[in-house]
């Protein structure tokens, strides 16, 4: 959810405002979402390196997410959304955790939509994590496939990707599911995450369902 300090830039107001703009979004596009058969939404609140931004911004952030919480759990919860977190919870008050958890706990028996939301996450910092775990419990080298790390990660039980959208113009992954994005299409736009509505998510979505997806094999020839 890239561009909300630059939206707000360019409208003359604090970089803030644009994260208060960008919560405000998370709604419409997860109720869209979930009207158009999307059932695994995933999105990037708040990076591992987003801590290095000006301590008035990371504090305003963090009073936003909890503001969010306490505003839109009921509505997505009534809607069917069920809300998970990937990421750590360190650095975040014992207050805000317990909000973030008792989120999750309403909201486990939802199917309408899996709402995740990667909060202090990164990429690397899974994979480092997952290591440390595997090492931790002893796990024999011959017995390390791909299965097992999936099992070790924060979206063990949430499928890959097929389609990552990344607002704002910018054209990188920036350590976003590193590991599970391998064979994920990507859809890039300019329009800035506040603006991003549900009419550019549909646009993006009739996009990658004219992709030709192979996963590293080639299909074979059509018989004539």
């Amino acid at each position: 959810m890239d561009g909300n300090g630059r939206w707000a830039t360019k409208r003359g107001l604090p970089r803030i405002n644009g994260h208060e703009a960008g919560t405000e979004n998370i709604r419409r596009i997860t109720i869209r979402a979930g009207e158009i058969g999307i059932r695994y939404l995933t999105l990037w609140a708040f990076s591992t390196e987003n801590w290095r931004r000006p301590r008035d911004e990371v504090d305003g952030i963090l009073r936003i997410l909890a503001e969010a919480i306490a505003r839109e759990t009921d509505e997505l919860h009534e809607r069917g959304a069920q809300l998970r977190h990937i990421g750590s919870l360190d650095g975040l008050s014992p207050e805000l955790r317990d909000a973030i958890l008792d989120s999750i706990e309403l909201t486990r028996n939802n199917d309408f939509i899996v709402l995740t939301l990667a909060f202090n996450y990164g990429g690397r910092a899974e994979l480092l994590q997952a290591i440390r775990r595997i090492v931790a419990d002893d796990v024999d080298p011959n017995d390390i496939d791909e299965a097992l790390v999936n099992r070790y990660l924060y979206t063990c039980d949430i499928p890959e990707p097929d389609l990552i959208i990344r607002t704002s113009g910018e054209y990188r992954t920036s350590n976003f599911l590193l590991w599970q994005s391998a064979y994920a299409e990507y859809f890039f736009t300019p329009v800035l995450w506040p603006d991003f509505g549900p009419q550019e998510l549909v646009q993006a979505v009739n996009e990658y369902r004219h992709r030709d997806r192979r996963f590293g094999g080639i299909k074979p020839p059509v018989a004539e």
